[in-house]
């Protein structure tokens, strides 16, 4: 596509030039921030660092007079429902429509099912007998309602998960007074309604919602509308 500043001839004004040069250097800026930016949401959760900063400032609660007192220091991360519509060729994704067992048939692009098989539930874009998610439990893949745990419906930035066994059990309700956190979630509150032995001790993976991925790849785990990877928080027990 022609430059916008270009002439019809090919010879342009000095002016004409000297923004050529000007557009040139934003354009640059752009592609250099969107590479670093991409750089930044690859970069994997450093759990052994992780680990080690949630065990020594938990060790230091635990030392007070009256130990936790139903306060911990805990990390937080996010998971979310991914949707189909997200999911095409054009955003470099693997959009090649395939079925599964459990899918009567039905064909959805290979990488959404990828992410439903992380996620646990997507929505489709065209209901299936009434029903808008995927599930997928125990290897099997099936059509169902909303999303949901082991204690009801999830609700976006409220609901959240823990690890199976520890402290912070299903049921709980935790005050997160995180600056980051509230800024991403807009919610300073949790209930603990599910549990996943795959999740880390004083980890809490707080639901974010429905959303398109924000990109292919390792992106495929955050939703469009955040880079947001983690964040450490106090978690106070809520009446």
């Amino acid at each position: 596509m022609p430059s916008p500043h270009s002439s019809p001839s090919g010879r342009g004004s000095c002016a004409a030039a000297g923004e050529g040069k000007i557009g040139s250097l934003i354009i640059t800026a752009v592609l250099v921030g969107s590479i670093l930016m991409q750089s930044a949401t690859h970069a994997e959760i450093p759990w052994p660092e992780v680990g080690q900063r949630l065990a020594t400032e938990n060790e230091k609660l635990a030392r007070r007079p009256g130990g936790h007192a139903g306060e911990y220091f805990i990390v937080c991360t996010l998971y979310y429902t991914p949707k189909e519509s997200g999911f095409t060729f054009e955003r470099g994704f693997d959009a090649t429509r395939i079925t599964k067992p459990g899918l009567h048939g039905h064909t959805y692009p290979r990488d959404f099912l990828r992410s439903v098989m992380k996620e646990g539930y997507g929505r489709i874009v065209t209901p299936v007998s009434g029903r808008n998610y995927i599930r997928y439990n125990r290897g099997a893949y099936g059509f169902a309602g909303p999303p949901s745990g082991g204690a009801g419906a999830l609700v976006e930035r409220f609901s959240a998960a823990a690890r199976l066994s520890g402290p912070l059990r299903r049921g709980l309700i935790l005050e997160t007074p995180s600056p980051e956190i509230q800024r991403v979630f807009n919610s300073a509150r949790w209930k603990i309604v599910d549990t996943g032995g795959g999740l880390r001790r004083w980890q809490i993976d707080c639901y974010y919602g429905e959303d398109e991925p924000l990109g292919p790849g390792r992106l495929m785990a955050r939703p469009r509308g955040t880079t947001f990877e983690y964040a450490y928080s106090t978690a106070r027990l809520s009446q």
